[in-house]
């Protein structure tokens, strides 16, 4: 399990330790995509936000839990998921224990083909199903909400020469705040950058990133990934204590005048 480790100088004093989950089954059985990232998706993704200076850690699907053991979790304040072929071949246990770190706090960040992971689904509620297209064409991605955090830098629009064509309608519930949107040379829009809320963890899906097109080579994504980590990274602190969470006991009052059924 390969570990980078950074400074943080732009988020705090304590570093963000953050995990990239990648299947890394594309880059190992296909000469293309082993071409364009030969050491994998996540080892892009890695070198383009660490010099954020986040502690960064990788997982893969292969490895035992898929290398997200509780104690991984445990130690994981933002998971960056990329997955395609093996939604269905992730262990449902794994999944729950996802889902409660998200829960508690944990970040998630859902790339691309991600949002028909099985935990973006138990996340939304929904099937997380979309429209898409492998035509190699012109991604603009417009920033729809110029004062979020993820957007920080950006500037209003910006361009990936070639990627996959996701449409509308795009199951999910509606955004708590819609960040992106993205128009495709066939004239499509969709929403490229969701923001949610579950119990005290934050989830962004950010939709470029097909495994044939060097998409996580670019600035401006990178940018918003590492944004987005520093957004849902979780704050430390007590969790949350909550009231009366099992039925009550029944209240026994004695008899008397004003006893319900009592007599006067």
């Amino acid at each position: 399990m390969s570990i980078k480790f950074g400074t943080n100088a732009d988020c705090g004093t304590r570093a963000i330790n953050v995990t990239i989950w990648n299947e890394f089954v594309h880059e190992r059985t296909e000469p293309l995509v082993a071409a364009i990232y030969p050491r994998g998706i996540h080892a892009a993704i890695a070198d383009g936000i660490a010099p954020h200076g986040f502690r960064i850690r990788f997982a893969t699907f292969d490895q035992p839990e898929h290398g997200l053991t509780r104690q991984v979790l445990e130690r994981t304040d933002v998971l960056i998921w990329w997955g395609h072929l093996y939604h269905e071949q992730v262990s449902d246990a794994v999944v729950d224990a996802i889902y409660r770190r998200v829960l508690q706090g944990m970040g998630l960040i859902v790339l691309h083909s991600g949002h028909r992971s099985k935990i973006f689904r138990k996340l939304m509620g929904t099937t997380c199903d979309l429209k898409w297209r492998s035509d190699a064409e012109r991604e603009r991605l417009w920033v729809v909400d110029p004062s979020h955090p993820i957007t920080e830098g950006i500037g209003e629009t910006f361009d990936i020469d070639v990627e996959e064509m996701y449409g509308e309608f795009f199951d999910i519930p509606a955004p708590e705040q819609l960040v992106l949107i993205s128009w495709f040379q066939g004239g499509e829009v969709f929403r490229s950058g969701c923001a949610y809320s579950r119990g005290l963890g934050k989830i962004f899906y950010f939709r470029p990133g097909d495994q044939a097109y060097p998409t996580y080579y670019n600035p401006h994504v990178l940018r918003v990934i590492a944004n987005a980590v520093r957004w849902a990274a979780a704050p430390h602190g007590a969790e949350p204590t909550y009231g009366n969470t099992a039925p009550l006991e029944p209240i026994i009052r004695p008899p008397g005048p004003n006893a319900p059924g009592g007599r006067p």
